[in-house]
């Protein structure tokens, strides 16, 4: 029978073939039979003993419990499958032989019009599948563990992955790698029980490859073909021609796609299986255990301080996930040397801590007891003693010193050199997963089938001359405003929900200041448990619960919008999405950590001239000691709330559902277990899944970029959380959700261009961080221009920094209603003239000498910075030499190779004397195409 009609005669059930003389039918068909099936396409395999028992005690099973009922059927498929010797934890077909590479499921409701109007469609679209040359095997919903769901098996034959291959430029093996290796490192010895073992990091040998050619199979090294496409890429062919199979025309329309299928309900999934039980290899010879390798070696937390099996990945789980595993582990590396540096600036801080001199006045009785500061709030804050933040001020010189600005100009540097020698990293697996020719229209820029189906009208393709949809000027513009306004007006809220956070701020601050003045039980820890504290550390609270809520808006908002601008590719679709998420996310969880610090404290005015929000509410003060320690406060809370609350959400939520889905099934045997039923009971990790792996990596880096010069700590609590997010994102992937369909990516992508417009804001925050929030450049200008005290430069710069306020200038609404002390004058933090002096409450010129030396400070750093930036970005190639020499080789073989082969196609055909000007033409110019090769 020819290959066509072969396919016209196979059915949605592939018959399984006789073996040890049972009947045609195979004895599998008894394991999917039932008399009574609902699906059209199973015949009726059971015996004529079994069919026989069945009806004589029809009636009596009806009378039993249902206990009994179930115990019947669990009999009953033990039997089946011990009688049959395969268990459902295959992979495989019935026939044992052809591999299942991709899984549907639905349920079905015969009396239902509407469940009608789906097998209508599933009847169709399978039939299309059929057509594509797919085999599908269906199982029976009696043979699932809830009784209620179908399961269709798809099959890729030789001739389907061999055509889409070539459509899709799958590239392949064709000659062994002669390249010598790299010279091994002297070091590689130190860094031995870090690695992992040779079978593990490199699964298959390093070939030279070529875009696959159906017309040239005899070139590539082919030694099995139903081994030669890996798992991944078979998935990644068929889930391609599922996403634009048609299943029929509705309101006019042509229909197709597996993914508006799943939306309108005609399946409920769509997925790839895993090659078999994650904590145990399967037991069939054929299968590959890569799972259980990648289980054990891989997400096991105890591996922790090992390497990751980036090749194994890769071809396990594909490309994109490989270099999203890569990234992530590249930028672990590197914030290792971040964490070191800032752990000991942190501790040079903690260290000198209790030689401050500052802190020292400030605790001092003689000299922070007798100065009276003016009170913080509007009437009801009384007068205070500036020793009342002793405590403060010593912790807030932790954070707060030399090493702040060195620790500010490394990590401008240090997120230079993370970019640059991760281009590098990245062009090395380039070359080494053969993604160094991808081109994004193999699969990116590929119409999206949702646009194809909107976009009603068309136009000729001026570069395949080939009508193709469109989506007309007009509504495209009409769309970007829509999607524009809708993407301020929910910026427009995070900043309402900040100032709110503000207002809360304010308001309770008075009432944190009355409790603790007037609470005796509250007088032990008043030393530290300021209501600066007190209030900074419940509005940090309260602004990470309403980034939570926020996050949780703005996910459905920003799919929303970018489903109604109809991108025209995935590519566009994804860069769409990630930079409206992003923007909300750059919004949501840094305006807060904006506000504090440059913001906070700014904008006070003075006693006799108080500054108040909507004239309500008067802005807050910082601390005498700076605000740099609450900015800290707010940065821990929120960074680290961030991640805990992450880690929860990635692998105790799916661990619960899955649990929770499978509770039924944890008591049966994996043989009646079947594998496509376990899967179909994990998790989705669907196709922005990875999306939001980089959007919190990339939330983080902003963190330890933009305001790592108020917390060196930052770096290092990234690294822990990293160590910890590698082994959960690997555990849930390999354990808790389904095999994702693998796709190609040669890069980050869009995530690059944010990282380095992050890097740049990074040098800018931090030095206005440093100027601005911090209080060095005030002790630097009082040290070296307006000291008294050349033995102790410092002495007096408190004093120094504090300026003076008659109380009878307060007016009504700021007079303090207790004066039980009679203060008559009050210390606040500015640079002012005293109220005896002729320019009378005006700015001193230390304050202008402060504020020019600031800018100053801020001109040199970032020049400095970015001139080192540039200047390594440049010295640092993004493509080492080794790599392009390797390139080139491989391109020069590669056509080489080609071009010697058509030489002896066209030779044959010389010698066989057909056409024979035509075959000298050819043989010529083929000779001409191989000297050219070897010339280049």
């Amino acid at each position: 029978m020819s290959r066509s009609g072969q396919m016209e005669h196979e059915t949605l059930i592939e018959m399984s073939a006789t073996t040890d003389g049972e009947d045609a039918n195979g004895p599998f068909f008894e394991t999917n039979s039932n008399v009574d099936s609902d699906n059209p396409g199973i015949s009726e395999g059971l015996s004529s003993t079994e069919s026989t028992f069945l009806i004589n005690n029809h009636q009596r099973l009806l009378q039993v419990t249902r206990k009994w009922h179930k115990h019947r059927l669990f009999l009953k498929r033990r039997l089946m499958i011990d009688k049959h010797h395969q268990s459902k934890d295959s992979v495989f077909f019935r026939d044992g032989l052809r591999r299942i590479d991709f899984v549907l499921s639905y349920t079905d409701d015969p009396n239902k019009e509407t469940d009608k109007k789906k097998a209508e469609r599933r009847k169709e679209f399978e039939s299309n599948l059929i057509k594509t040359g797919l085999e599908l095997e269906t199982e029976d919903k009696k043979e699932s563990e809830s009784g209620k769901i179908y399961f269709i098996k798809i099959h890729a034959p030789w001739d389907v992955l061999s055509t889409y291959a070539e459509v899709l430029g799958i590239k392949v093996p064709i000659k062994e790698n002669d390249i010598d290796p790299p010279r091994e490192n002297p070091l590689d010895c130190l860094l031995k029980p870090f690695k992992l073992p040779n079978h593990v990091m490199y699964p298959e040998p390093d070939y030279f490859t070529a875009a696959f050619s159906k017309q040239k199979q005899e070139l590539f090294l082919i030694n099995d073909q139903d081994t030669f496409f890996s798992p991944a890429t078979r998935n990644r062919i068929v889930y391609y021609i599922l996403s634009r199979c048609p299943y029929g025309t509705e309101e006019g329309k042509k229909k197709f796609g597996i993914k508006r299928l799943q939306n309108n309900g005609t399946y409920t999934s769509a997925y790839p299986l895993h090659d078999c039980q994650y904590w145990k290899k399967a037991k069939e010879e054929l299968c590959h255990n890569e799972r259980f390798t990648l289980y054990t070696q891989w997400a096991k937390f105890a591996r922790f301080y090992k390497e990751q099996p980036l090749d194994l990945i890769r071809k396990y789980y594909g490309e994109k996930i490989g270099i999203y595993f890569a990234w992530l582990g590249y930028y672990t590396e590197m914030l290792f040397y971040a964490a070191v540096v800032g752990f000991f600036c942190f501790l040079y801080g903690w260290i000198t801590m209790d030689d401050n001199l500052s802190s020292k006045e400030i605790c001092s009785p003689d000299i922070g007891g007798q100065i009276i500061m003016c009170p913080l709030c509007d009437k009801t804050c009384e007068f205070w003693k500036l020793n009342t933040t002793c405590e403060p001020s010593r912790y807030s010189h932790m954070f707060d010193n030399v090493a702040t600005l060195f620790f500010a100009i490394f990590m401008g540097i240090w997120v230079t050199l993370f970019l640059e020698f991760w281009k590098r990293r990245q062009a090395r697996l380039e070359y080494e997963w053969d993604l160094v020719d991808f081109e994004e229209e193999q699969q990116q820029l590929q119409l999206r089938p949702e646009y194809e189906v909107k976009c009603t009208q068309k136009r000729k393709n001026p570069v395949t001359q080939e009508m193709e949809p469109y989506l007309p000027i007009t509504s495209k513009a009409a769309r970007f405003c829509f999607s524009g306004a809708t993407v301020l007006f929910w910026i427009s809220l995070i900043i309402a929900s900040m100032i709110a956070v503000i207002v809360y701020r304010l308001a309770v601050y008075a009432a944190f200041a009355s409790i603790m003045e007037n609470n005796d039980a509250l007088r032990p820890v008043s030393s530290l448990l300021t209501p600066q504290l007190a209030t900074s550390v419940t509005a940090s609270c309260l602004n990470f619960i309403i980034i939570m809520i926020l996050n949780f808006l703005y996910e459905r908002v920003a799919i929303w919008i970018t489903d109604m601008e109809i991108p025209r590719t995935h590519l566009e679709y994804e860069n769409r999405l990630t930079m409206k998420m992003f923007l909300f996310q750059f919004v949501n969880y840094y305006s807060s950590c904006f506000y504090v610090a440059f913001f906070k404290g700014k904008f006070v005015g003075y006693p006799a001239e108080y500054t108040y929000m909507f004239n309500v509410w008067r802005n807050e003060e910082c601390d005498p000691a700076g605000c740099l320690i609450e900015l800290t406060t707010q940065l821990t809370i929120v960074m680290a709330g961030k991640q805990i609350w992450g880690n929860i959400q990635e692998a105790i939520v799916p661990y619960v559902l899955n649990w929770w889905g499978s509770r039924k099934a944890r008591n049966n045997p994996e043989d009646l277990y079947s594998r496509w039923e376990q899967d179909y009971d994990l998790q989705t990790f669907g196709p922005l899944g990875l999306f939001y792996e980089y959007l919190e990596m990339v939330i983080q880096f902003g963190f330890i970029t933009l305001f790592v010069a108020s917390f060196p700590l930052a770096p290092l609590l990234a690294l822990l959380n990293n160590i910890l997010e590698i082994r959960v994102d690997s555990w849930k992937l390999t354990t808790q959700f389904r095999r994702p369909i693998a796709s190609k990516a040669h890069s980050i992508g869009v995530w690059q261009e944010i990282l380095n417009g992050m890097a740049v804001l990074s040098v800018v925050t931090n030095a206005f961080i440093v100027a601005f929030t911090s209080d060095m450049i005030p002790r630097l200008v009082y040290f070296y221009a307006y000291t008294e005290n050349m033995d102790s430069r410092m002495s007096g710069y408190i004093n120094s920094s504090l300026s003076f306020f008659d109380v009878v200038d307060f007016s009504n609404n700021s007079m303090p209603i207790e004066n039980e002390m009679n203060i008559t004058t009050c210390r606040y933090r500015d640079y002012r003239y005293p109220p005896d002096h002729g320019r009378k409450y005006l700015h001193t010129m230390q304050y202008w000498h402060i504020l020019a030396a600031k800018m100053a400070f801020i001109i040199i750093m970032e020049h400095v910075v970015f001139l080192v930036k540039f200047f390594v970005a440049w010295l640092i190639p993004d493509v080492p030499s080794e790599v392009k020499a390797r390139i080139k080789r491989e391109k020069y073989l590669t056509q080489k190779i080609l071009h010697e082969y058509e030489l002896c196609k066209w030779q044959e055909k010389l010698r066989e004397k057909s056409n024979c000007a035509e075959a000298a033409r050819q043989v010529f110019a083929s000779k001409g195409k191989v000297q050219l090769s070897a010339a280049m």
